[in-house]
């Protein structure tokens, strides 16, 4: 017999973070347990507002569904009962963390996936004036990150990347446009982050303008984020993108996210693994598809005060995943 139970959780941000993105002072996840036989699984998701999710409409969908997960609907089932994005999320991973521990075997190994000592990743910085996005990247590189994933809106873009690039000449730089840009002026601005020595481009075009980038000649990857949510959006890709960031809460889970990462690569594309603030819950049920990812961008967890316990080990752009026996 089955038991199904969903709440929130807020955990509060490091003030650097607070400083960066506004008045906002904590992330809200909604957290899944499912009891089967005196086992638990837990699951985490992040509703995020610009995909028309909230906490209220997030519990919602979880509550319209708890009955048949306590009749015993699994991963497979709840792809039906629930459209893709966090809800369905934090129950694919309470199912997927249930059957680890009632089977006794990690993720890695009911995924069929290979275990890493430690997962490199990037560190992001937030979009600020360009000296204080220097004196940032300056910070991570003396804590041993050697790849900065930049976010930028549609301000400032040379005097912030010309700082960010003479600050760190030897540090591996990503940049993240978050749909800001327009295609009047976009080749140039890939000509400039190219000549920056820049090795890829997240989502410059806001979603549902991807025309845009049909037959458009780029002299760097261009990375699809908003653009792509699951398998299915891929067919819509192909000549557009060289890359997709995958996440889980946009995705609906691992169980949806490892179709579109096998989509992904049968279409020639490669992968970015990405996720929203959260705990380390929710970076762990993501760690399968870091096994062949390009970029990986689990930085999350690093801007709470605290974390979850037991906590992933977070060190200098490093997942240390020995320390912790993940």
């Amino acid at each position: 017999m089955r038991s199904v139970r969903f709440y929130p959780e807020a955990w509060p941000l490091h003030t650097a973070f607070v400083i960066a993105r506004g008045s906002r002072s904590e992330a809200r996840v909604i957290v899944v347990d499912i009891e089967e036989d005196g086992v638990v699984g837990t699951g985490e998701c992040t509703p995020y507002p610009h995909y028309g999710e909230s906490e209220i409409s997030v519990m919602a969908q979880l509550e319209s569904v708890s009955q048949p997960i306590e009749n015993g609907a699994d991963r497979h089932a709840i792809e039906k009962l629930l459209p893709a994005g966090a809800a369905r999320n934090a129950l694919d991973s309470a199912l997927w963390n249930l059957q680890q521990r009632q089977s006794g075997k990690t993720l890695w190994q009911l995924t069929d996936t290979h275990p890493a000592a430690s997962i490199s990743m990037a560190q992001t910085l937030s979009v600020d004036t360009p000296e204080a996005m220097a004196e940032a990247a300056i910070a991570h590189q003396q804590n041993g990150a050697t790849l900065l994933k930049i976010k930028l809106d549609n301000h400032f873009i040379t005097e912030r990347m010309v700082a960010i690039r003479t600050a760190v000449p030897n540090v591996s730089l990503i940049v993240d446009a978050n749909e800001s840009w327009q295609s009047e002026g976009l080749a140039s601005r890939c000509q400039l982050l190219a000549d920056l020595g820049v090795l890829m481009l997240e989502q410059p075009l806001p979603a549902g303008q991807d025309e845009g980038l049909a037959n458009f000649i780029h002299p760097l990857p261009i990375c699809a984020d908003e653009s792509c949510h699951t398998a299915e959006d891929v067919p819509l890709l192909a000549g557009r993108y060289e890359m997709v960031n995958i996440k889980l809460d946009k995705t609906g889970g691992l169980t949806a996210a490892l179709k579109l990462a096998t989509a992904a690569r049968e279409t020639g594309l490669e992968i970015m693994l990405g996720c929203m603030l959260c705990t380390s819950r929710a970076v762990r049920a993501a760690l399968p598809l870091t096994e062949g990812a390009k970029f990986i961008d689990l930085d999350g967890p690093t801007w709470l005060e605290k974390d979850v316990v037991p906590g992933l080990a977070f060190h200098g752009g490093v997942i240390d995943l020995q320390a912790t026996g993940d």
